[in-house]
């Protein structure tokens, strides 16, 4: 009986540590709960389709995922659905409790349901859940406890099940079933035949997958593996039965070459090998929210989709970024990492640790094995340096030396964070809690020389330069150089370094000796020991990768590449790849964003395929070179489309639809046109790349509106407002950190013009402006003869004005003239009167002189008077008779009434010039006296003259004779 215990003991050690060598690595595990997905917890089956969106069956009715929205399609009876399958058409097979249909989008892109319950003979139109879906040959197989309905060209042909069907599967090309009664079976001709020759009435079959070239892996509810080779089925004893046996197993699949994942009850996802070994498991010490896996789907980018008893959990199982914990018991931080005779070390916050690797695989996170902690190390480790060939670590203690996997205490304290070695010296410097300390090697070991007195500082950080100058950091005092004695037990001097020196601040600098320079990382970007002007200035080369960012580490990897922290932000400058016209390449890594030790980070590039970084939980394991030659295809879905008004309107679902299939670009055929009320737009896109989505960023534009590509951001949403009318198409693609871009996908739609902006409106419009012209013409015409014709009159009244006015002027200067000629003839008239006075005078003299002249002859009686005064009397006749006062009379007179004598002797050339003479004096109206006088007569002579004139002029006897002068020259 003890022997018997004592082998259970043995086996259950053996199992246990067999279940013990997993991988390092583990994979990041996304948990999605049913908060997130808004659907039931139980996931009970997962599909995936030709673009990469991942459809689930849910309690509540069909689930959707595109990466980054959530979806669910109820049944019309809202029954739960247990299953799902899709077909190369597209077609999305469902069933629930009486209920069988297939989802499939319209032209709108958006999923509707179709149902195939009216196909079902009447007795079959009530049944429980269907739990598998299976397309085959064209064909869809439905299976229920009680039957299996085969779905062919529109008819459904019905399966009862003798027992109860308890799996249906498709596995190397044929279509299996089990029956809880005949057991296995196969369908062939038609029909369910027994394809076994052993009875498998007794196993619970919940899985075939295939297994090799001839052969298929069975997995069983309770009895553990078998293989079906031919007819044949035979037990698989596996180191794996300790859990398959203790275990109930829901399903078995391939998920690669030598690899199958085993879903069970209560211990999670199992993965072994071909020959039962485990090298992975997944349970809630993994990371997983439920150990019961209902389900399991191998994505296009081979990653892992467990369906749980409650909720659903992605594995990023197809990763170059995984998790090694070196004590799953305790997630402590780790900030130091080497590889070390072969073994893994993590120095950690509680001790360093220990695993063994696989010398044949280059992926240490792919090796199998387990940590162990080396003894004597409690505590922080702090740092790991090789150094002579022994592993030195530093620790809170001071420095351990690590032999054999057992740790001794070289110092005797204080704690020490870092040690460096000279260059061809046996010498070792360590940085410790209150300064420098130093070590020689003696060819097996390390020995304790004393302490380096002259610097009492904490110096956590150490760089030897080629000149052998030590550099080290203190965390709020800056950058000291230190120069030791030839033996290296003094210190000579040392210059501390910081704003005077050339750095920004004395706080948080790091020093390394990276491509023989002395470099500072701070807390504004990178400088450079200028050996020169002995100071740091900002470095020429970093200063366009940095700028003036917070960089936390640096170091330089075997092959030349510069690894940093910075912000936070793990990246690479990688000299191995060109960027533009740089000679290098910088990468970051997203998806390592702010998971490293604060205070405490660090990088150990080992080689290509194994890059550490430091973490609060572990470390992260990267495979480089994976992670740059990842094949993963970048792609880029549209999944919704809104049109916005008083309410949404769902016009694109996310589906392109040509000819009953779903297609990857839209069908131009069916572009949506919409009214000018709904011009308001949201756009939801995403990508299904799932393991990638912290890398992921999108652009896009709006053609017909947006004139250049958007900003890359992690957004993937987008609205537009008011658009006007017109055609539209938004594109949207995605890139990842690598710059690799997608193809852009379009999706384009019209917004229709308003009735006012309408064809049939711009042509009223055109009539109505034309009529409007023409009117305007016309009133502008009218207008234009309107106002000529007031011009004319205008011009008439303003003609007829100046008119008047030149008549004004032309009498105002008649009247001028007239006035002037008045004048004139006044003058003249004066002139005239004055010759006529001074004639009539003169006569009146002359015959005054006359008289007197003979009074006084008469008086004297001077005898012979007359001959005495002969010449006297004469002369007086002669003055009488002188004619040059009547020229210069009648030159006046004419002048002043308009040549009167001239036109009497004209008119009368009868008229003598005494007769002339006389006219003129009556003319003036003269008296008869005064006429005698001017004419020398006597007032009778004046009489006779006058009578004889109006003879000569034929006057009768009525017509005065002034009267008739006055009127000779008007």
């Amino acid at each position: 009986m003890k022997k018997c215990i004592l082998i259970i003991i043995v086996l259950r050690v053996f199992i246990c540590t067999s279940l013990a060598q997993t991988t390092l690595g583990t994979p990041a595990i996304k948990n999605y709960t049913h908060n997130e997905y808004n659907a039931g917890s139980e996931i009970w089956d997962i599909k995936q389709d030709k673009n990469g969106i991942l459809y689930f069956a849910s309690d509540e009715g069909l689930l959707t995922f595109d990466g980054s929205y959530w979806k669910t399609y109820p049944l019309p009876n809202k029954s739960a659905i247990k299953s799902v399958a899709i077909d190369a058409m597209g077609r999305v097979y469902v069933g629930g409790q009486d209920e069988v249909g297939y989802f499939f989008p319209n032209n709108a892109g958006i999923l509707k349901y179709h149902s195939f319950k009216q196909l079902l003979p009447q007795k079959a139109r009530q049944f429980a859940d269907i739990w598998d879906i299976v397309i085959y040959n064209n064909e869809v197989f439905f299976r229920t406890i009680e039957c299996i309905f085969e779905l062919q060209s529109n008819s459904i042909r019905t399966f009862d099940a003798p027992g109860g069907w308890m799996l249906l599967s498709q596995t190397g090309g044929r279509l299996f079933a089990h029956d809880k009664d005949i057991g296995l079976v196969v369908f062939k001709n038609s029909r369910w035949e027994p394809c076994v020759q052993q009875p498998t009435k007794g196993l619970r079959i919940t899985g075939i997958t295939e297994f090799n070239k001839d052969t298929l892996l069975v997995t069983t509810r309770k009895n553990g593996l078998f293989l079906m080779a031919g007819t044949s089925l035979i037990k698989k004893s596996t180191p794996a039965d300790g859990v398959l046996l203790t275990d109930l197993v829901n399903f078995g699949q391939k998920i690669g070459p030598d690899k199958y994942a085993i879903g069970t009850s209560a211990k999670g996802l199992i993965i072994i090998d071909g020959k039962g070994r485990l090298i992975e498991q997944f349970s809630n010490a993994q990371g997983l929210q439920n150990n019961n896996v209902h389900s399991i789907l191998l994505d296009k980018d081979r990653n892992l989709w467990l369906g749980l008893e409650n909720g659903l959990d992605f594995i990023n199982y197809n990763t170059s970024v995984k998790n090694i914990y070196p004590n799953r018991q305790n997630l402590v931080k780790s900030s130091a990492v080497t590889i070390f005779n072969n073994k893994l070390y993590i120095g950690t916050s509680n001790g360093l640790y220990f695993a063994p690797l696989n010398t044949q695989q280059k992926d240490i996170s792919m090796s199998t094995g387990s940590f162990t902690e080396v003894p004597n190390t409690k505590g922080q480790v702090l740092s790991l340096t090789q150094i002579n060939g022994h592993l030195l670590a530093g620790h809170q203690d001071g420095v351990l030396q690590v032999d054999d996997n057992q740790a001794k205490l070289v110092t005797s304290g204080p704690g020490a964070w870092m040690v460096k070695g000279f260059p061809a010296s046996q010498d070792i410097i360590a940085g410790t809690y209150t300064g420098f300390q130093l070590l020689k090697y003696n060819g097996t070991g390390f020995s304790f020389e004393g302490r380096l007195d002259g610097i009492y500082e904490s110096l956590g950080n150490l760089a030897v330069d080629k000149n052998n100058f030590v550099w080290a950091t203190h965390p709020y005092r800056g950058i000291f150089k230190v120069q030791l004695s030839a033996d290296r037990k003094k210190i000579v001097g040392y210059t501390q370094y910081t704003q005077k020196g050339g750095l920004p601040s004395a706080l948080d600098n790091h020093v390394y000796f990276i491509k023989n320079k002395i470099i500072a990382a701070t807390e504004k970007g990178v400088y450079e020991y200028n050996t020169i002007e002995g100071d740091f200035t900002r470095s020429a080369f970093y200063k366009p990768i940095f700028d003036k960012a917070r960089i936390e580490f640096l170091t330089e990897d075997s092959k030349g590449n510069i690894w940093f922290i910075s912000n936070q932000r793990i990246g690479v400058i990688d000299f191995s790849k060109r960027s533009a016209n740089l000679p290098y390449k910088v990468i970051y890594f997203p998806e390592l964003t702010g998971q490293t030790v604060k205070g405490a980070e660090y990088i150990y590039p080992h080689d290509m395929e194994n890059i550490f970084i430091g973490s609060n939980n572990g470390v992260f394991h990267l495979n480089y070179r994976q992670y740059v030659s990842s094949e993963n295809k970048l792609n880029v879905s549209l999944t919704t489309v809104k049109a916005i008004a008083e309410k949404d309107s769902l016009i694109f679902g996310g589906y392109f639809v040509k000819n009953n299939r779903i297609v990857p670009a839209q069908n131009q055929q069916d572009i949506t046109s919409l009214s000018n009320h709904w011009n308001s737009f949201h756009f939801e896109y995403t990508s299904t790349l799932f393991a990638q989505k912290s890398n992921e960023e999108f652009s896009y534009k709006l053609i017909g509106f947006d004139k250049d590509w958007s900003q890359w951001s992690v957004k993937t949403e987008k609205d537009y407002t008011n658009l006007p009318y017109g055609k539209y198409t938004f594109s949207v693609k995605a890139r990842n950190n690598l710059g690799a871009a997608s193809k852009p996908v379009n999706y384009t739609f019209i917004v229709e013009p308003a009735w006012y902006q309408t064809i049939w409106a711009y042509l009223v419009y055109f009539l109505i402006i034309a009529y409007a012209i023409y009117i305007g013409i016309k009133l502008q015409q009218k207008r234009f003869e309107l106002h000529q014709q007031r011009h004319e009159e205008e011009q008439k009244r303003l003609s007829y004005l100046h008119s008047l006015e030149l008549d004004r002027n032309d009498k105002e200067i008649i009247a001028l003239k007239n006035e002037k000629l008045e004048a004139e003839l006044s003058y003249k008239n004066k002139e005239l009167a004055t010759l006529t006075m001074q004639m009539v005078d003169r006569g009146k003299l002359l015959l005054n002189i006359k008289d007197e002249m003979m009074t006084l002859i008469k008086k004297l009686n001077i005898p012979d008077a007359s001959y005495q005064f002969r010449s006297v009397f004469k002369l007086l006749s002669d003055t009488e008779k002188n004619d040059d006062d009547w020229d210069n009379f009648s030159m006046y007179f004419d002048q002043v009434h308009n040549n009167f004598l001239t036109t009497m002797k004209a008119k009368f050339p009868s008229l003598s010039s005494t007769d002339l003479k006389l006219c003129a004096y009556l003319r003036l109206n003269l008296s008869s006296k005064e006429i005698a006088q001017l004419l020398n007569i006597s007032l009778k002579g004046v009489e006779i003259s006058r009578y004889r004139v109006r003879k000569k002029l034929q006057l009768s006897t009525e017509t005065n004779l002034y009267d008739f002068l006055i009127e000779v020259t008007k």
